[in-house]
């Protein structure tokens, strides 16, 4: 199927070297829309919505970020820090706002997985259900990300 003017407005902005340096794609070779609508269809099956794992991706980040640079633990379970460097990111679906340079690192200790997210993944998560491409710098897999938020 032919895109649209946007979706080739989006992927251009999503492609390395545009908004970040390795881009939003990783390898994945689907078209845009395909992506999203995956990752929708496993969320569906986990019996979760994109609003609430970013909202909890918003609340860790949050957390850490009250702690200024050092990591928290919370409930004894998650190792949670949030670096922030200097810049912001615009969205690549021509969304109104720029997103602080952050990179929040999150280890849930129960089931021993790390993870990382950006201010930018939270709003592209819960605005766009896009969770990036696979093998993409900042991919987060639904699934793990629902099992490393919530122990």
């Amino acid at each position: 199927m032919k895109k649209s003017p946007l979706e080739i407005k989006i992927l251009s902005k999503m492609q390395p070297g545009e908004i970040t340096l390795n881009g939003f794609l990783g390898e994945d070779s689907r078209d845009l829309y395909d992506i999203i609508a995956e990752d929708e269809r496993t969320l569906e099956t986990l019996g979760v919505s994109a609003n609430e794992l970013a909202d909890k991706m918003q609340y860790f980040t949050d957390k850490s970020s009250d702690s200024f640079m050092d990591s928290v633990e919370i409930d004894e379970i998650f190792i949670v820090d949030t670096e922030v460097v200097r810049g912001k990111l615009p969205c690549p679906f021509s969304h109104p706002g720029i997103y602080r340079k952050t990179i929040t690192t999150l280890t849930n200790k129960k089931y021993n997985i790390t993870i990382r997210w950006t201010a930018l993944n939270i709003h592209l998560i819960k605005e766009h259900h896009f969770f990036e491409g696979k093998n993409s710098a900042f991919r987060l897999d639904p699934q793990v990300l629902l099992k490393a938020l919530f122990a």
